[in-house]
């Protein structure tokens, strides 16, 4: 457990009075010394200003919209029932305009590497015949898809919409964790978030000065029917869901209704002649583009899992033809892969010519034998990962590992070391959360999300701020306890409440 320091505050009896920072970790709202940053007192000081109490109401506001707004998420593994209410943060995590401009630049870098790497390996494969990364790591890949091969995705978009994880280290600087350009979720809580906070915190909302999240839904529905065949006339953009068992069907619906477009299911989707069509009570209506919220392997059983309900026979045939855009490409999970991500450095070097805009996270491979023998001398002080794994599970956090577990870990990593990368346990930035009636640190980490079309990439200002509400978790996914918070993007020039002589509210 870090040591603590007590934190000076703007006023006796005030929301963060007695807030302790964690040693070691950067906090987002106060420095090392326990006084708040300039590069957010704006909002910190305006928040300090509201009693505990007065926090407290406005926290159980909250709380009660998402209650009446079903903004939920399910956990399959939670015997109590799936259907949860997705936790909310009521303090937001705050960036600066010169932070988000830097974040942005390195996101769009990086989005675009990885969509001309997702391109090469499934067309020519320069990258691997130039030997900058190894053809067995991308063949062995599960996300690699070969029927995918020689497919060239319309408008060359292989990735229309990325969610790239980031974390701020103790000095500050962000660096990526991992990408997520299959089919990344979380963004609707993103949009949520912000209506809240402007219905229960009005005045600070319009006061300080925040870049505003409400155009994605447009961004996004302007960018998948920008990928739409040319052939087509009006073209019909709709979004596919697996159905309301899916863990992410709330956003999959949100997102419909948003965009203005019908949200289906499978077997409201037929192919006939290399085209797709909706079931309408008008009769069969073409469609262009879908936004699909399906895996890769159920989304056609004709050429993946012939056992899947959840696909549409032909569909592959009709994407390969050119008959349909899919947002996002088939085979992107090969990108995901975290045994690829230490070569993302690479990809933007050899497809951009650029030096990356973003660090990462120092990462061996355990599928080399010498960083393998290093990991297993050094399980103590490592994060274990499985490759093609998420929500925090298939991982050994090992500073606060069991004997018995680090031996548990060793056997897997001896029986399939390409399955398995390691990493330092990097301390994650700290932002103040109110938990159990007082605002405590607890760890976060950041999902941006770039839309990206013909006319290039837009990125979302701010992104999912998911935090560890557990005290002393590293893991802030909502399945292992996790909630949210809203991410605030300054615009240049916000000033503090001395200066604008506002209230906290």
């Amino acid at each position: 457990m870090n040591k603590t320091k007590t934190a000076k505050t703007t006023s006796p009896g005030a929301l963060f009075d007695g807030y302790r920072p964690l040693d070691g970790t950067w906090d987002g709202y106060f420095d090392p010394s326990g006084m708040p940053r300039h590069t957010t007192a704006p909002v910190s000081e305006r928040l300090g200003l509201l009693s505990p109490e007065a926090f407290k109401e406005r926290q159980a506001l909250a709380e009660q919209a998402f209650l009446h707004g079903g903004v939920t998420f399910s956990v399959y593994a939670d015997t109590q029932g799936v259907e949860k209410i997705f936790p909310f943060d009521l303090i937001p995590r705050v960036l600066t305009a010169s932070q988000w401009a830097t974040l942005e630049r390195g996101l769009v870098q990086r989005v675009e590497a990885l969509n001309a790497f997702l391109l090469d390996i499934y067309g020519d494969g320069q990258i691997v015949s130039e030997g900058v990364i190894p053809a067995e790591l991308i063949r062995s890949s599960k996300g690699y898809l070969s029927p995918v091969k020689g497919v060239r995705p319309t408008a060359d978009t292989a990735i229309a919409v990325s969610g790239i994880d980031l974390i701020q280290g103790p000095d500050g600087r962000f660096v990526v964790l991992e990408d997520n350009v299959r089919v990344p979720s979380g963004v609707s809580y993103v949009l949520e978030n912000r209506t809240i906070m402007q219905q229960v915190l009005p005045d600070l909302c319009e006061d300080i000065g925040l870049r505003p999240v409400q155009d994605y839904p447009i961004r996004l529905r302007q960018a998948l029917l920008s990928l739409a065949p040319e052939h087509h006339d009006d073209p019909l953009l709709v979004v596919l869901t697996p159905g309301p068992y899916n863990s992410a069907y709330f956003e999959h619906g949100f997102l419909a209704r948003c965009m203005g477009c019908p949200l289906v299911q499978p077997q409201d989707l037929f192919v006939d002649g290399e085209r797709v069509y909706v079931k309408t009570t008008a009769g069969p209506q073409l469609v262009s583009v879908i936004y699909r919220r399906v895996d890769d392997e159920f989304i056609d059983p004709e050429v993946f899992r012939p056992d899947s309900l959840l696909g549409v026979r032909g569909l592959f045939g009709a994407w390969k033809a050119g008959e349909v855009a899919l947002g996002n490409a088939l085979g992107n999970g090969v990108a995901d892969d975290k045994a690829v991500y230490p070569y993302v450095p690479e990809m933007i070097r050899f497809y951009l010519g650029q030096e990356p805009v973003l660090g990462q996270v120092p990462t061996w491979r355990c599928g080399r034998p010498d960083e393998l023998a290093h990991v297993l001398e050094n399980l103590e002080s490592m994060v274990v990962k499985a490759v093609d794994a998420s929500g925090g599970y298939g991982m050994l956090m090992g500073p606060t590992s069991t004997k018995a577990q680090r031996q548990d870990f060793a056997a897997r990593l001896r029986d399939n070391p390409r399955g398995y990368i390691a990493q330092p346990r990097i301390e994650l930035s700290t932002t103040p959360t109110w938990v159990e009636g007082a605002v405590a640190p607890r760890r976060v980490d950041l999902r941006p999300f770039v839309v990206r079309g013909r006319d290039g990439c837009w990125v979302l200002p701010g992104g999912l701020s998911r935090v560890a509400l557990r005290e002393g978790s590293y893991v802030v996914n909502s399945s292992q306890g996790g909630g949210s918070k809203d991410t605030w993007v300054l615009r240049e020039g916000v000033q503090t409440p001395q200066a604008q002589g506002g209230s906290a509210t």
